[in-house]
This record gives structure tokens, C-alpha cells and sequence, in this order.
């Protein structure tokens, strides 16, 4: 059964521009709580820290916010949030409860009890598994993915697989960074990918 949202945004008549400027306040907001760590976990790279958003009860509802409004704004129907292990654990079921909607967690391999569906995907050294529970998602759901950030696409990727071998549609990809220069979103299509910010 697919889930039609509920309008909870209030009159189509809201002033645009008053608008844009809360959301343009919001990622500022968002912005400022996201710290940069030179060579972490290893030399050359840059490792954007989103610890401090999670202290903050402003910044985290500020980006709880921002992927509400989008998903209002873009898809009228969604069953579904599906996040990612471990960090799409932290924002997918805080949105999951603004639009009504049920949460489904993609984990490592054997992290989930009972009958699962698994694939594997590619690391930079190596491969790992990602898996969901095989009840998880029904045929025909319209779900949405949500993780924290987007580097080369290799999670994100593992879970629009599995997503398929549900049958589910997919009606995107959300993250809080994007690091444009590793062209994940590249990887994902023609799944379209959401980011509050991009590095």
C-alpha cells in the first residue's frame, strides 16, 4: 500500500523567498557543525566529522528539516526510509517519523536476525557485504535512502541493489555531504542523489 504524505507544510501561498532564506539559514547551520580532520583515518585524506550536528539538537533538526522539505517537495509518495550501517541509523528513522513512514536498516553481513537478502560490493581494498532482512521491503514500495555522506558510492550502491532485488522503487538517494571530486553520484544512476552540502 503506497503511503501518500501528509501536507504538513502549511499553505501553498508561504512566502518563496522567506522560505529559501530558512532553508539557506539551516545548511549554514549545518555547515558551521561539521568538522574537517586532515589525515584521518589515514594520510591524504580529509575526513568531514558530522559528531557535532548530533550535539546539537539546533543543527540535527535543522537537517531533519532540510530532507523533510525535500521529500514533501519532490515525492509525493514514499512507504518507506531505508538507511544505511551505521550512520544512516542515526537521521533515517528521525525522518521516517516526520513524513509517517516506516524505517528499514541495511547492515554489515550478520548483523541481522532471521532470513536476509545479502550483496557484495567493492572497497578500495577489497569487498564487503551489505544485507537486509528478507521482509523487510515489499514488492512495488517506494522507498528512500538515506546516509550521512557520499564518497566513492560503494554502500549507497550495495543498498540501491538490494533494493532492486526487492523489487522496491527507488526513488533516490539523500546524504548530509557529498564529495563531488570522488563521483560517487556517477555510480548511482539513474538513481538521483540528495545532498545538503558538497565538497
Amino acid at each position: 500500500m503506497q503511503n501518500q504524505l501528509p501536507d504538513q507544510t502549511g499553505s501553498e501561498s508561504k512566502d518563496s523567498a522567506k522560505m529559501a532564506d530558512g532553508c539557506e539559514g539551516k545548511l549554514q547551520l549545518v555547515h558551521r557543525h561539521i568538522r574537517a580532520f586532515p589525515d584521518f583515518p589515514k594520510k591524504g585524506i580529509l575526513f568531514r566529522d558530522i559528531c557535532p550536528i548530533l550535539k546539537s539538537p539546533a543543527a540535527l533538526t535543522a537537517v531533519i528539516d532540510l530532507f523533510e522539505e525535500r521529500v514533501r517537495s519532490h515525492h509525493q509518495q514514499v512507504d518507506l526510509i531505508v538507511g544505511l550501517d551505521a550512520r544512516g541509523f542515526l537521521f533515517g528513522p528521525l525522518l521516517a517519523q516526520r513524513l509517517g513512514v516506516g524505517f528499514v536498516l541495511v547492515r554489515k553481513k550478520g548483523k541481522l536476525p532471521g532470513p536476509t537478502i545479502c550483496v557484495q560490493y567493492d572497497l578500495e581494498y577489497g569487498t564487503a557485504e551489505a544485507e537486509i532482512q528478507e521482509d523487510a521491503v515489499a514488492p512495488g514500495q517506494k522507498v528512500l535512502i538515506i546516509d550521512d555522506l557520499l564518497a566513492t558510492g560503494g554502500t549507497l550502491y550495495a543498498a540501491c541493489e538490494l533494493m532492486k532485488k526487492q523489487q522496491a522503487q527507488i526513488q533516490g538517494c539523500m546524504v548530509i555531504i557529498e564529495l563531488k571530486d570522488l563521483n560517487g553520484a556517477d555510480r548511482l544512476k539513474p538513481h538521483s542523489v540528495f545532498s545538503l552540502l558538497q565538497y
